[in-house]
């Protein structure tokens, strides 16, 4: 299925990791979210359960292993078009996720994979949905920034 004006809302999963007070983060190089710093994850492949995906997609986009938890959150992202089409429709579950190893670097589609602290965050543009979540859920922003961006 088309991931661009697909035809019904595409299941994705993302995993939010932390390691040594500094959260896993991957600064994406595709859209919908073309250069912003967001939780890691995709897509869930047919036959793949939500943590095998999240595990997987992690690992490809920043070569650190993880082990999937329990979802923390769950929401949509619906992108239109200028003539109001539907661009991209995801259904995201993101996971509480444990590190188990490996260094942060980029791959798959990431430009950048990082471990970032809270003053990262304040320095980064960073996607409304990842800044919301780990707010509101984990109490983690920065400090001295007021990410103000909504969410979409």
């Amino acid at each position: 299925m088309a991931r661009e004006y697909p035809d019904q809302p595409q299941l994705a999963a993302a995993v939010v990791v932390f390691h040594r007070d500094k959260v896993l983060m991957v600064e994406r190089a595709a859209a919908p979210s073309e250069k912003e710093w967001a939780i890691p994850g995709g897509c869930v492949e047919l036959g793949e359960t939500l943590a095998e995906a999240v595990e997987r997609e992690v690992l490809e986009e920043t070569g650190v292993r993880v082990r999937a938890g329990k979802p923390v959150h769950v929401f949509d992202s619906v992108v239109r078009d200028r003539e109001g089409r539907v661009r991209f429709h995801y259904l995201i579950v993101d996971l509480l996720g444990e590190y188990l190893g490996g260094e942060p670097h980029a791959g798959d589609d990431a430009l950048q994979a990082a471990w970032l602290s809270r003053q990262d965050l304040g320095r980064l543009e960073v996607s409304p949905a990842s800044a919301a979540l780990l707010a509101s859920k984990f109490d983690f922003t920065a400090r001295d920034t007021l990410i103000s961006r909504p969410v979409k």
